[in-house]
């Protein structure tokens, strides 16, 4: 049965879809069979992979009831499929206010898929609405991009905010699972600072791999390709394989301790 992971801050410009993206490349090059859902309007995690929606779309999965597979649209990558968004997706914020058990449309919608993956990554809007919620009821594990500066320190405070309310009222199992510290510049202080100030708080929480700024980061979604496959020797390609490794080590590491429990 697959493990459930929302990539999610309410900040946007953070890194969220790149780290989304090129996370869930990795995996799926580590031989991880890994299924990415794009929940933001926007589609960037969509585009950022060249996948475009077939004939049917999250949209109508979450508003009329569409089985999930049938929006699933293959990567051109082994081990990677996508589920991929697009701008009809931003209705689906106000149609689903009135519907029944409108937080738990995506929970009920993957688990008939989940036992034919390892891992589900969700790329969450820079929001905290109904597709953001969506994703934290139906995820284990929260993975929260942070840009290297002083006002996304706020922006933690207000998503763990949200972390509590949803762990409390609509979802039991969701942690924290990870920070990861994006557009990391080892040549001003500021960046330095802001690292320390997560990792005085978030000592085991923070992954220690720092994700640099990159040009090619920026570049690569154009030509719909991950870092991996754009620039494989860069330093930004190489950080998010270690970012990658640690999340499996630390996801094997939860697996050990469920088992023996």
């Amino acid at each position: 049965m697959a493990r459930v992971f929302a990539v999610a801050n309410q900040k946007g410009g953070v890194g969220k879809t790149t780290t989304a993206v090129n996370l869930a490349a990795w995996l799926a090059g580590a031989g991880q069979r890994v299924l990415l859902i794009d929940l933001d309007p926007q589609g960037n995690a969509s585009s950022s992979l060249g996948v475009t929606s077939g004939e049917h779309s999250l949209y109508d999965t979450l508003v009329a009831g569409v089985p999930l597979q049938g929006a699933v649209a293959l990567s051109r990558r082994v081990g990677l499929d996508v589920v991929p968004s697009g701008p009809a997706l931003a209705a689906a914020e106000v149609e689903l206010v009135p519907v029944e058990r409108r937080e738990y449309r995506l929970r009920e919608a993957l688990r008939p898929l989940q036992p034919r993956y390892d891992l589900v990554v969700l790329d969450c809007p820079p929001s905290l609405g109904l597709l953001t919620v969506n994703a934290l009821s139906a995820a284990q594990g929260l993975v929260a991009p942070i840009q290297c500066e002083y006002l996304a320190l706020e922006g933690l405070g207000q998503l763990t905010g949200t972390l509590g309310m949803v762990r409390s009222r609509l979802n039991t199992e969701l942690d924290l699972f990870g920070i990861v510290m994006t557009m990391f510049d080892s040549r001003t202080r500021l960046s330095r600072q802001v690292v320390e100030e997560v990792q005085k708080h978030y000592p085991r929480i923070l992954f220690r791999t720092l994700i640099p700024r990159s040009v090619y980061l920026s570049e690569a979604p154009s030509y719909g390709q991950s870092i991996f496959e754009y620039h494989g020797a860069s330093k930004a390609a190489q950080a998010y394989a270690s970012l990658g490794e640690e999340f499996l080590a630390r996801v094997g590491q939860q697996d050990g301790q469920a088992r023996s429990a």
